[in-house]
C-alpha cells in the first residue's frame, strides 16, 4: 500500500486489468498503456492484482463503472428517471434497466423513491447511467427499488468498511436482531428492521463507528450498543 498524488504513475499491470475509482489509463509515446492517479489517496489492489483503485477521504462521490449505489429518484425525463446519487451530476436510469422490464411492464417509480442500482456508465463529461440488473445475466441480484427502511448518510470510507466481509459492525448487530441493508459506494446505507428502535440503533452505531464520526473500534461499539434501548 502506498500514497499517491494526482498525476502520479501507478504500477498497475495485469492481463485482465480493471481500474477502479481514482485511476485512469493513458497511452504513452511508445504506445504502452500507463496508469495514472486522478486523486490523492492510498493505492489498493486485489490479491491477484487484477483490480486497482485509490482510497481517499473525498466527501463527494465520483461515479465509477460497476459500483453499486443508493440513489433517490428526483424526476422523470421521457422514459427515463433522474436519480440523485450524491455526485456532481444526477444519474440517468432507463425505464427498461430492470429485471423482466418491458414497455408494458416496468416499475412505477415516484419522486423520492429509493433505489439500489449499479453504475453502468461513468465519464467525467457525461451524466452517469444506472441499471438495476446485471447486464450479462439480466438478473437483479439484489438491485432495484428499496421499499420502507431508512437511509443513513455516512462517509465514503465507512461504506467501503461495511462492504468488507470481515468488518465487525453488521455481524455484531445481526447477532442481536434480523436486519436488511443495502450499502452504496456513494456514502449511503439503506437499513431495515422490524422495530423502529432497532433501525435507530443501527443508524447510531454506523455514525459511531464512522471514521468521520465517532471512529469507534469493536470493543467501544459493543459498549455503546449496550447503552441503547433495543
Amino acid at each position: 500500500m502506498s500514497s499517491v498524488l494526482p498525476g502520479e504513475l501507478v504500477p498497475a499491470q495485469h492481463v485482465n486489468l480493471k481500474l477502479g475509482p481514482g485511476l485512469l489509463r493513458q497511452s504513452s509515446l511508445n504506445g504502452q498503456p500507463l496508469v495514472i492517479s486522478t486523486r490523492a489517496g492510498e493505492v489498493h489492489h486485489t490479491t491477484n492484482r487484477s483490480r486497482w483503485w485509490i482510497e481517499g477521504n473525498s466527501r463527494r462521490y465520483v461515479p465509477a463503472p460497476q459500483e453499486s449505489v443508493v440513489g433517490v429518484v428526483v424526476g422523470r425525463s421521457g422514459e427515463n428517471w433522474k436519480v440523485d446519487i450524491g455526485s456532481s451530476h444526477t444519474a440517468t436510469l432507463d425505464g427498461l434497466a430492470f429485471e423482466g422490464a418491458t414497455k408494458r411492464n416496468r416499475p412505477n417509480l415516484k419522486v423520492g423513491s429509493l433505489l439500489f442500482a449499479r453504475v453502468s456508465l461513468a465519464h467525467k463529461d457525461m451524466e452517469p447511467e444506472l441499471e438495476c440488473f446485471d447486464a450479462q445475466t439480466r438478473k437483479a441480484e439484489g438491485h432495484g427499488e428499496l421499499k420502507g427502511g431508512f437511509l443513513v448518510q455516512c462517509s465514503l470510507k465507512m461504506c467501503r468498511m461495511l462492504l468488507d466481509p470481515n468488518h465487525f459492525l453488521f455481524p455484531l448487530l445481526g447477532s442481536r436482531f434480523p436486519l436488511e441493508s443495502a450499502i452504496g459506494m456513494n456514502g449511503r446505507v439503506w437499513i431495515s428492521a422490524k422495530d423502529p428502535r432497532q433501525v435507530i440503533a443501527i443508524a447510531r452505531c454506523i455514525e459511531a463507528v464512522d471514521p468521520d464520526g465517532g471512529g469507534m473500534d469493536e470493543a467501544a461499539a459493543k459498549k455503546f450498543f449496550s447503552t441503547l434501548d433495543v
